[in-house]
């Protein structure tokens, strides 16, 4: 039995069941252990995150945010504990989610045209047997669209810079069609105008019924950019919504490290 197994499994502890698809959870987590070769990242985790909102992982490096995004999904050996996904299990759901990874982690030298690349969002869509087709192409390029990339769908995928090669993965990602919206730092290394893009889609994703999960990295700007935060350093430091969350003494409890100013004039001491 792998991670994905054990997780969408039949088991569901009875507090994270909704009585049908109308539930208010995007994501319910219980008890969740995660991590490499046998050494723990994440221990006991435990949170539920309202639907239609949009909600910023923060924590210092080496907190696990990565790691407890790709626990979620399945993705990592040895991971135990409960996840529901929209009232159900992931197996149930999976095609109802959508997954943005780490722009560091992809390999971008591989042959494929920008139209390509989004296309692959509508596999989940499709009989196996079939290839995409016109109705394929022109979702991706209503995608493409969206994110502002529309005159680059026959541009090869390596030749664009990081913001654009980042708006195209969110662009592969709009093109399922999904409900929840798991992105591992989708504003790292990107400039300012593809960070505004991104973030103004996000926004909207949520604003129309959406859920969004994003790991994020620059505490300056997350009580900006989020409605609810969850606070990590291999546990749950607080979940909430952004007013309850960012708050002094919790971000010194999972940062530890100097006084800075923040957003608003608030204080906190937080990792350097």
């Amino acid at each position: 039995m792998n991670a994905f197994d054990r997780l969408a499994g039949p088991a569901q502890p009875s507090a994270f069941r909704t009585s049908d698809e109308t539930g208010p959870w995007a994501l319910a987590v219980d008890g969740l252990r995660a991590g490499y070769i046998g050494h723990a990242v994440l221990e006991g985790v435990a949170f539920k995150l309202p639907r239609a909102s949009m909600t910023g992982v923060v924590g210092p490096n080496g907190a696990g945010k990565s790691t407890l995004i790709k626990a979620m999904l399945g993705l990592l050996e040895g991971t135990a504990g409960q996840v529901s996904v929209l009232g159900a299990t992931l197996r149930e759901r999976q095609n109802r989610v959508a997954y943005v990874p780490q722009r560091s982690s992809v390999d971008w030298d591989f042959p494929a045209t920008v139209r390509d690349v989004v296309v692959m969002g509508r596999y989940g869509r499709m009989p196996w047997w079939k290839w995409p087709g016109k109705a394929e192409r022109d979702a991706a390029m209503v995608a493409l669209e969206r994110v502002g990339l529309a005159d680059l769908h026959q541009r090869r995928i390596s030749d664009l810079s990081g913001g654009q090669q980042q708006r195209v993965f969110l662009a592969r990602a709009l093109a399922q069609e999904a409900e929840l919206y798991l992105l591992d730092e989708p504003l790292a290394g990107v400039d300012a105008a593809s960070e505004s893009v991104i973030i103004e889609l996000l926004k909207a994703i949520r604003d129309q019924g959406g859920s969004v999960v994003a790991v994020h990295h620059d505490l300056a700007t997350a009580s900006r950019y989020f409605d609810h935060l969850l606070l990590l350093n291999r546990r749950v430091v607080a979940c909430g919504p952004t007013e309850d969350v960012f708050k002094p003494a919790l971000l010194q409890q999972a940062y530890g490290g100097r006084l800075v100013t923040l957003e608003g004039g608030q204080q906190a001491i937080v990792e350097g």
